[in-house]
């Protein structure tokens, strides 16, 4: 254990009115923390490229749910240099990814309360289970923060776990030349003394998983679709020629989106396309997702439908991360289906014969394990998830009825608006959306079931 600044006494902490130091997600169970619900955060952060080194205050607004006397919040490295709870200096102390704070006087249930922690250092990046990269990403001009599933907790202590949503205020001070880039909306920036501020906010309940600060040196464009939502785009220089055509289409992308899933859930859209070298996977942050280099079409139909299905309807524990990644993906099918290629019926006919992807292994592992229970960690982002989720839609689909599963699509988005959902919540709305439609041996053969089902 790694002790740092004021520190109660060790056998102080009376469990029963202290927060948990994680939610209990199936898969990573220090994710999140218990006993309070944050409802905003104000980031006020500086950022130097040729030192890596970040320093800010992270102010967190939330609500005790319960009675405490301390609770947690997950930061992965940086250090911390004060914590105050509603201005009055607490008590602190770091255990790997948790930063224990024990406030002056204890917290009663449905309190109200704002703490602050002033910290800095240099971000580290963490590795996930299946090997990928993710939280503070330098770049060749700057940085990139990716924070699916567990990354946010490198560069702002919050309680990060997509059960517990907030809105978000950003203050970002870069040197002059660079920009910083969030997700929300932007709202004003100033010069000073070589160095400039961007002001970002967020005004609809976020998922920290879904915030990004993107710094570097951008192009940026700025548009409205034709029903005049606003677009705000920061594209590399060197990507802006070769991103170009695919992003003229992003306002048609939309429109399209809105008419096949309903209203678009947030008060702006636009992207950030990052050189391939600085991140290695599309994510689908929210209002702008981050690209490594230009993407093609499919990929932007894929992030964007993300908007909906992720983003706004988000899962309640990283298990049920089909919901976000089989939706996605039958977006893709979708797109295809509406705009001259293959219909979503050949599409899923492909993948049952296994002449989906060229490579064979990869074939064959669509069937290694059903999407709803994925092994571990480590399979968070497996074939299964993606297209075998698809799957399940479609079977949904063809049980259903076009009519109706085509309205299930966009309740399921209306219902659950700026929440999180569960599968379970989602195969309850599918039998309460088509009554009288058996769906039993979809979820026990495609949704639950181990191997290749017979063919429908």
């Amino acid at each position: 254990m790694t002790v740092t600044g004021c520190r109660a006494g060790a056998g102080d902490d009376d469990a029963a009115s202290r927060g948990a130091s994680g939610v209990g997600d199936p898969y990573f169970p220090k994710s999140g923390n218990g006993g309070f619900d944050v409802t905003h955060y104000g980031l006020d952060l500086a950022y130097a490229p040729d030192t890596h080194r970040l320093s800010g205050t992270a102010t967190l607004t939330a609500r005790a749910t319960r009675d405490l006397t301390a609770f947690n919040l997950d930061l992965e490295g940086m250090t911390v240099e004060k914590v105050t709870v509603d201005g009055a200096r607490a008590t602190w102390r770091r255990a790997g990814q948790e930063l224990t704070v024990r406030p002056p006087d204890g917290l009663g249930r449905h309190t109200r309360f704002r703490v602050a922690v002033r910290y800095s250092g240099v971000p580290v990046t963490v590795t996930d289970p299946d090997g990928t990269e993710g939280g503070w990403l330098r770049t060749a001009d700057g940085a990139v923060a990716l924070g699916q599933p567990r990354g946010s907790m490198t560069w702002f202590p919050g309680n990060h776990h997509p059960s517990d949503k907030a809105t978000y205020r950003l203050a970002v001070t870069v040197p002059e030349g660079l920009r910083a880039v969030s997700h929300g909306e932007p709202a004003g920036e100033e010069t000073e003394g070589g160095r400039t501020t961007y002001r970002w906010r967020t005004t609809e309940p976020t998922a920290s998983h879904a915030a990004t600060l993107a710094i570097g040196r951008y192009d940026v464009d700025r548009a409205t679709t034709g029903g005049g939502l606003p677009l705000y785009s920061a594209v590399d220089p060197e990507q802006a020629e070769e991103s170009g055509p695919v992003l003229r289409r992003l306002p048609g992308v939309l429109e399209w989106a809105e008419r096949t899933f309903g209203p678009y859930p947030f008060s702006s859209a636009g992207v950030i396309v990052e050189r391939p070298d600085d991140a290695g996977y599309a994510l689908e942050t929210q209002n702008r997702p981050v690209f490594p280099g230009a993407p093609d079409t499919w990929l932007l139909v894929h992030e964007i439908a993300h908007q909906w299905y992720g983003n706004s309807v988000s899962p309640r524990t990283w298990r049920d991360l089909w919901l976000s990644e089989g939706f996605a993906t039958y977006a893709e099918w979708l797109w295809d289906e509406d705009h001259g290629g293959d219909t979503a019926q050949e599409t899923f006919d492909t993948l049952y014969e296994g002449d989906y992807f060229d490579d064979e292994e990869e074939n064959d592992a669509l069937w290694s394990f059903p999407p709803a229970r994925s092994p571990g960690a480590a399979h968070l982002f497996d074939v299964p998830v993606y297209q075998r989720g698809a799957m399940v839609l479609h079977r949904i689909r063809q049980t259903a009825g076009d009519d109706a599963f085509f309205a299930l699509l966009r309740g399921w988005a209306r219902e659950h608006r700026h929440g999180t959902a569960d599968t379970g919540d989602f195969t309850a709305y599918v039998e309460k959306s088509a009554p009288g439609k058996d769906f039993e041996g979809i979820w026990a053969d495609w949704l639950y079931g181990e191997g290749k089902p017979e063919r429908p």
